[in-house]
């Protein structure tokens, strides 16, 4: 049995239809989705949980606020975890918290 996991990585010019892909390897199936703001990170965790995943990876940009709003999303059942940066390069040195 395979574990479904995810990865969420944000940008505010992505578009999730695109910036999406599954890499399956060693028993694992990892669901790798970019989305725009916190709003559509919370509508694509539910997807994610319908389809089954498990543990959701959130990127560095994603604040407390953030994190937390995933996590509701998500539901309790689902382990949500998050990459730190205080400041992520990638949005301007500006935690998400700031931006969404």
């Amino acid at each position: 049995m395979n574990l479904e996991a995810a990865f969420i990585f944000l940008g505010p010019d992505l578009d999730s239809e695109k910036a999406q892909a599954v890499i399956s390897n060693g028993g694992i199936d990892l669901n790798v989705r970019g989305c725009k703001d916190y709003a559509e990170a919370e509508k694509i965790a539910k997807e994610l949980v319908a389809k089954g995943v498990q543990a959701i990876e959130l990127c560095g940009g994603f604040g407390n606020e953030g994190v937390a709003r995933v996590q509701k999303a998500a539901g309790a059942n689902v382990a949500v975890g998050a990459v730190r940066f205080p400041y992520h390069p990638g949005l301007g040195f500006k935690s998400g918290d700031e931006m969404f």
